[in-house]
């Protein structure tokens, strides 16, 4: 087993058992890699623990090999696609033949197809894109014909497969957009076209290049919800109404009161990923960290410390004098927007607190703390609570309700750094009061248990949310966690100048690997003749813009070869650029891996450029004398600068 197979192979087991669990990507790479394994036999119990482990007694060969629809097979496919994107962009066999070599030929490509990993699926459908994309203008001069909506239409079905897989699918989205601008701006400057008719393309591209792709892209993450119908380690970084539909879950076909009431006994828990409940225990914090007071914090896991109990603000501090809310005597009364509360912590009774100390971790935060005995403390103790947009109007909703806690003396709003506490803390996450009211994930909280019985029940599957609400909960999770994934300390990562220099690659095998070791890195003559090609093409674009600025009147076939060259070496060289130069705005950890679907456009500029006519200073004998090659040369250096 190698590199992210421990990732992938893990979450393809997933899909077969039907467990729910957590990716930064789209789910489209992963369903493939279950289906794959499905079909050939895999049963979904191999661990997928660390690389290096063997395979024993499970069938793997589906989800790496050849016989079924999934990487190595789909990795093979990337040859015959960018031979015929060259073939149709340069009308070159020798070029597109060149260009299936250089692939066939690159140990990067190869090494990332004989693994179980998302890079041979991502590929696929990005070439699969650019050559329908391809494919599609060649039909230019007959559109709305057989051949023009399938291409098209399979745009829109590649463009979705892309984006299904990973985010950077996004990329030749974008490709494709800029070059449908382009070509619906050149047919509305066409003026023997009617506006229906250049209303009937407008039309067919938005049919094809947007509503098929999100029609369909929606439908996977349809299908990857109703699959993955148990609870899983993904729970934790989803909201807890989405937890109520996973069967095996705590909350799964629960019933409890639905409006938040004082006396209820409930667990706050953060809507920012992973970050837990609010927790408390009997500990306090060390000697020189704030005030000396009862550690707050959150905690990832379901606890009894999690517990607390919401009580009403009285600026009596006796609790001689407090009534209790769940004495039968004491009508019900409902937390609403704006009230003032107390959480007292049910397991040690201190409430919930803050002060101007500062932070454990976090600078210019203030503390959290549990202070007093048995619900008596001081006016530290006291909360604004408040529903973020008041959607769901005065009363509170468990688990829909989005809320904040804001500190009454202070003003400061109650939140998770995320930043896990040193031993003294358990390496639980830090809870502070941040003075800065800005709304964000780390100040937002929403009530998952609610225990009162003086009120009546209801079902959690009345409160489950909608597939829309699902849908945009799983992209906002997989957009933080992707923020999340920062370089931690003395890990190996990438930095993306390192990649079209082939600087240096990415071990796959496990670090003790004795038996096997398998390094991924490119063919260096494929990547420095790649680099080497692009600065070349750079420099031919410019002289020929240059040339045109001037005036220079080029004849008819000349003028042909010039749009040849800048077109289609144009959208390979717009192609790399949008796949490569993203990656160095982004803060999230880097890998060489990264670099391979630019590797492709780059490997397809390649071929096209060194084949294309141009580049060898041919300008004159096309034009003139196609025999001589001198020609050109001696044609170049009568023009007039």
């Amino acid at each position: 087993m190698c590199w992210d197979e421990t990732h992938f192979g893990k979450m393809g087991s997933y899909y077969i058992n039907r467990t729910f669990f957590f990716d930064v990507h789209p789910p489209l790479g992963k369903m493939l890699i279950g289906l794959a394994g499905y079909l050939s036999g895999y049963d979904g119990t191999f661990l997928f623990q660390k690389p290096g482990d063997r395979y024993e007694h499970h069938s793997y060969m589906g989800m790496r090999g050849l016989s079924l629809p999934f990487c190595a097979f789909l990795g093979s496919w990337l040859i015959p696609f960018a031979y015929l994107t060259v073939l149709d962009l340069s009308k070159s066999f020798p070029a597109a033949l060149l260009t299936a070599a250089l692939l066939t030929f690159d140990t990067g490509c190869l090494t990332l197809s004989q693994y179980i990993l998302l890079d041979p699926i991502l590929m696929f459908f990005i070439m699969a894109a650019m050559l329908s994309m391809v494919k599609y203008n060649s039909f230019a001069d007959r559109p709305f014909s057989a051949p023009w909506w399938f291409w098209l239409s399979l745009t829109g079905i590649s463009l979705a497969g892309a984006l299904g897989v990973k985010f950077v699918g996004l990329f030749i989205i974008v490709q494709v957009g800029l070059n449908t601008i382009s070509d619906l701006w050149h047919l509305f400057g066409d003026l023997s076209l009617s506006l229906v008719t250049v209303g009937k393309h407008l039309t067919a591209r938005i049919l094809c290049l947007i509503v098929l792709p999100l029609v369909l892209y929606v439908t996977i993450f349809a299908v990857h919800v109703m699959v993955l119908n148990k609870s899983g380690p993904g729970d934790g970084f989803f909201s807890s109404a989405f937890q109520a539909r996973l069967s095996g879950n705590s909350l799964h076909n629960a019933s409890i009161p639905e409006h938040l009431a004082y006396g209820s006994v409930i667990t706050v828990k953060n809507l920012r990923m992973a970050i837990g409940y609010l927790h408390s225990h009997r500990h306090l914090y060390p000697e020189g960290i704030g005030a000396r007071q009862q550690q707050v914090t959150t905690y990832l896991h379901k606890d009894y410390n999690n517990l607390w109990i919401i009580k009403k603000y009285n600026t009596n501090t006796d609790a001689s004098l407090h009534t209790d809310p769940l004495d039968p005597s004491f009508p019900v009364e409902f937390v609403r927007h704006g009230d003032i509360i107390r959480l007292e912590h049910k397991e040690t009774t201190r409430n919930l607190h803050s002060h101007y100390h500062e932070a454990p971790l976090t600078r210019k935060h203030y503390q959290v703390t549990g202070y007093g005995i048995n619900g008596t403390g001081d006016s530290n103790d006291f909360w604004r609570i408040e529903v973020v947009n008041r959607k769901f109007g005065n009363r509170i909703k468990v688990l829909r309700s989005r809320i904040r806690l804001i500190h009454l003396v202070t003003g400061c709003v109650l939140g998770s750094s995320g930043k896990i506490l040193p031993k003294w803390g358990w390496e639980q996450l830090e809870v502070t009061c941040t003075p800065y009211l800005k709304e964000t994930t780390n100040s937002i909280w929403n009530i998952e248990e609610h225990i009162n019985p003086k009120l009546p029940n209801i079902s959690l599957d009345v409160l489950q949310p909608s597939f829309p609400e699902i849908l945009l909960e799983s992209h906002m999770v997989m957009i933080r966690g992707n923020n999340g994934l920062k370089p931690k300390d003395n890990e190996f990562t990438s930095k993306p100048w390192h990649w079209p220099i082939n600087y240096q690659g990415l071990r796959f095998s496990g670090a003790n690997d004795t038996d096997f070791r398998v390094y991924l890195l490119g063919n260096p003559v494929v990547w420095w003749l790649n680099l080497v090609s692009i600065v070349l093409y750079l420099l031919s674009g410019s002289a020929i813009a240059i040339i045109m600025q001037r005036g220079i009147q080029l004849p008819a076939e000349l003028q042909g070869l010039t749009k040849v060259l800048l077109r289609g070496g144009g959208q390979l060289l717009l192609g790399w650029m949008l796949h490569y130069f993203p990656f160095f705005l982004m803060g999230r950890i880097l890998y060489f891996h990264h670099y391979f679907p630019a590797m492709l456009f780059s490997s397809m500029l390649t071929v096209f450029y060194l084949f294309h006519p141009l580049a060898y200073g041919m300008i004159g004998p096309l034009a003139q004398e196609p025999e001589s090659p001198m020609a050109g040369l001696r044609w170049l250096e009568s023009w007039d600068f």
